[in-house]
């Protein structure tokens, strides 16, 4: 059986709470590579949203986080009229 492959986070990802709300953003990429960044947010209930597109730095990835709440809140990580969305 394969093994899945090892991947390597970026120490910008973890945690991260804003109005109450905490969510895990997870940045990683494939271990030993120079491989894009990918950017994942988790909720408490294991809501996944992802990223379509790679980061060339985990700093990118974790600025496109950073804007994206800037621009739609925390909230909307929370939605729950919608299934999980890439980003």
């Amino acid at each position: 059986m394969p093994q899945k492959p090892k991947n390597e986070h970026s120490e910008l990802a973890g945690k991260f709470t804003e109005d109450g709300v905490t969510v895990l953003v997870d940045i990683f990429r494939p271990a030993g590579t120079n491989n894009d960044w990918r950017l994942e947010v988790i909720t408490k209930n294991e809501d996944v949203f992802e990223w379509a597109d790679g980061f060339a730095t985990d700093r990118d990835a974790f600025d496109e986080f950073l804007a994206t709440i800037a621009r739609d809140g925390i909230q909307s990580f929370l939605e729950e009229e919608d299934p999980p969305a890439v980003h």
